[in-house]
């Protein structure tokens, strides 16, 4: 069997390896491939391992050999499922890899949106404390989340995992999902309602039909005026230019993202250079813990394969 790696640097980077990998088949490993590159590097290849690389109709219908394809992420839209699965490709994801990390990320840019300890610390650095005339001062309002209420849309492993962190500073929980089914943490309730009442609102839903640009200027318009939205979930789920204005406009008081609607961003992407605009590339499923279960989760998949024992398929 031909293994072909197509982008794998952002998964291994400097500190992880394939040597598992190595041992299962003709072993090709590529850190980037272009679209245009993948006919060429792929045409023997009997296995894909893919993370963000589209593979389209068009580019599969040139790799006669293909019998598997294994994707190192959760999202599976890079690949087309319909026909992988007319011609009885298989198509693995990775779920459940990175609750931890995402939920860690997300109160992060919650605590810096409540707290400003970089806009602080970095106002200490260029002198401003010792030039002070008194022992302390502020370069922005300061928030305490107790009592706030945060609103998860969606709720799934990942925002649950938010929730207990809420829970934790004596924070409000609601969540909206389709499914009504509740818990013991959060209390579900209709996405206006949730708007209406949230201080914070955290993204955590998949991007679909159904949640493309959610967050545009008629639901910003239903929010508190100073509201702090977190999307650690997918760019496409707002819309950036709306998010932009209210920003601008003080109506959103501030914006956590880890990712944007086309990434990497381009320079006139509206959100960057935003004030009370927290921007980070695509990290939150980046730790060294959440990359290394990823990469037991990948191979595990692909030994299933090959035994015959298939996990997590995604197009059935």
């Amino acid at each position: 069997m031909k293994i072909v790696v197509l982008d794998g640097y952002t998964t291994t980077g400097e500190d992880l390896d394939w040597k598992e990998f190595e041992k299962l088949g003709d072993f090709v490993y590529y850190d980037r491939t272009s679209y245009e590159e993948v006919e060429h590097r792929a045409k023997d290849a009997d296995i894909i391992i893919d993370n963000k690389v589209i593979l389209d109709k068009n580019i599969l219908e040139k790799l006669p050999n293909l019998k598997y394809i294994g994707l190192l992420s959760t999202g599976y839209n890079v690949v087309d499922l319909e026909y992988t699965k007319s011609k009885g490709i298989p198509v693995t994801n990775i779920p459940d890899y990175s609750t931890k990390s995402v939920a860690q990320l997300t109160f992060a840019f919650i605590l810096e949106l409540a707290m400003g300890v970089g806009k602080h610390s970095m106002s200490v650095a260029q002198g401003d404390w010792t030039r002070c005339k008194d022992f302390c001062y502020r370069v922005q309002d300061i928030t305490e989340l107790d009592k706030k209420t945060i609103g998860l849309v969606g709720y799934g492993t990942i925002a649950k995992e938010v929730a207990k962190i809420a829970k934790a500073f004596g924070m409000n929980v609601l969540a909206y999902r389709r499914s009504k089914t509740s818990d013991d943490i959060a209390t579900m309730t209709e996405l206006d309602e949730l708007y209406a009442k949230s201080d914070i609102i955290s993204l955590h839903c998949p991007i679909n039909k159904q949640s493309e640009k959610m967050i545009n200027k008629d639901a910003i318009a239903k929010m508190k005026d100073g509201v702090m939205i977190i999307n650690t979930a997918r760019g496409g789920v707002v819309d950036e230019d709306a998010v932009r204005k209210a920003l601008d406009s003080g109506k959103i008081g501030g914006y956590g993202a880890d990712v944007l609607s086309v990434e990497p961003p381009k320079a006139t992407n509206p959100l960057l250079g935003a004030k009370r605009c927290y921007i980070t590339p695509h990290i939150a499923w980046a730790s060294k813990e959440a990359r290394s279960r990823l990469m037991n989760i990948a191979l595990e998949n692909l030994k299933g394969f090959l035994q015959g024992d298939i996990k997590n398929r995604v197009n059935l």
